[in-house]
């Protein structure tokens, strides 16, 4: 068999921490008139700043997103305290209602109550509230239980109705091919011993031992590790030692895109994500740690985004420029009226299996 060249991005395990110094809390210098304006920020550096704030500010932060259009980092912060810290920073800061302990209480309290099929949700720094999806297929007893849970817990939870039913995306087809399913493939990584293989979705290894590269075709490599729910990814090995594996994305337009880091997103940066049935689409991260309850079981800590997908994209990449983010694990609608995925963390995934990028 000619060589099969597997068109994914390569990420780093470790992430690129750029200018710390820069976003650092401590006194800064600067005049009076420099200090209360709002940087500039590209996302990465955004991130950075995003997580150093949290860290020193602890309880005082809500959350916090990317004003993509402005290219600014906004806190949400519940004193003057933190907002006057926010703001030397060259962070903007946005007084809110409920404290990072409120929309988590909220959180727990909905994680807790018995699953209930064809419900997300997931805490949204841009309203400050936690947001419940439910799909078409939530009504009758399991209705009325969610809006139970939900009165109960006041106007720190919002529900919204979704048009398109909530599910795993895994369809045959081309891609990544087992014996009955077909996904899409992620990243390629190295493990520990040096050797090659690529990182999917769970639900996808979870019922696939091998994998080839089209239907018919030799198996190119076997699922050594595969978890779902709960988590949703897995981890397959190359047994065919003749397969090219780049570190780059297929753009579906005859071109690559390297990846060179992981890392965590934030709310409201732009992504991307490649599949094999519907190709590349763009979009907007709209949560992080969200709770999605498909009919098979239960996945936390997800990444939330308003890219659209379908069957048969499960396990290919979100990435943005060149960093990777997650691993499409499902959601809701379809590529020609719009709707909502959801992905495994990049670095949870990488994390599990002790593998890095390339």
């Amino acid at each position: 068999m000619k060589p099969f060249r597997i068109r994914v991005r390569a990420v780093l395990t470790a992430v690129a921490v750029t200018a710390l110094a820069a976003v650092s809390l401590s006194p800064q210098s600067a005049d009076a008139r420099s200090v209360g304006a709002p940087r500039t920020l590209p996302e990465p550096l955004a991130g950075e700043l995003a997580r150093t704030l949290v860290g020193r500010l602890d309880g005082a932060v809500a959350g916090a997103y990317y004003d993509s259009g402005a290219h600014r980092l906004v806190v949400d912060v519940t004193d003057r305290k933190a907002a006057d810290a926010v703001r030397k920073a060259g962070a903007v800061p946005k007084e809110v209602t409920y404290s990072q302990v409120q929309l988590d209480t909220a959180r727990v309290t909905l994680d807790a109550m018995p699953a209930i099929p064809g419900t997300a949700w997931v805490a949204d720094p841009r309203i400050n509230r936690v947001v419940v999806s439910a799909d078409p297929t939530v009504t009758g007893d399991r209705l009325a239980r969610l809006n139970r849970t939900v009165k109960s817990l006041g106007d720190a939870v919002l529900v919204r109705r979704t048009s398109a039913k909530l599910t795993r995306y895994i369809a045959g087809g081309d891609g990544i091919f087992g014996a009955k399913y077909r996904c899409s493939l992620g990243f390629n990584v190295v493990d520990a011993s040096g050797g090659h293989g690529f990182v999917t979705a769970g639900h996808c290894g979870s019922v696939e031992p091998q994998w080839a590269p089209g239907p018919g075709a030799p198996w190119i490599g076997k699922t050594v590790g595969a978890e779902f729910p709960g988590v949703d990814h897995a981890f397959v090995q190359h047994t065919d030692g003749t397969i090219d594996h780049p570190g780059a994305v297929n753009l579906y337009n005859g071109t690559t895109q390297p990846i060179t880091q992981a890392a965590d997103p934030m709310v409201d940066q732009a992504v991307t994500r490649s599949g094999s049935t519907t190709h590349v689409h763009e979009g907007k991260v709209t949560g992080v740690g969200a709770t999605v309850n498909y009919p098979e079981g239960t996945v936390r800590g997800l990444i939330q985004t308003t890219v659209c997908a379908e069957g048969g994209d499960s396990g290919g990449p979100l990435f943005s420029g060149t960093t990777g983010y997650g691993i499409l694990s499902g959601g809701s609608g379809n590529c020609m009226t719009g709707g909502t995925s959801y992905y495994e963390p990049l670095t949870r995934a990488l994390g599990a299996y002790n593998v890095r990028l390339g």
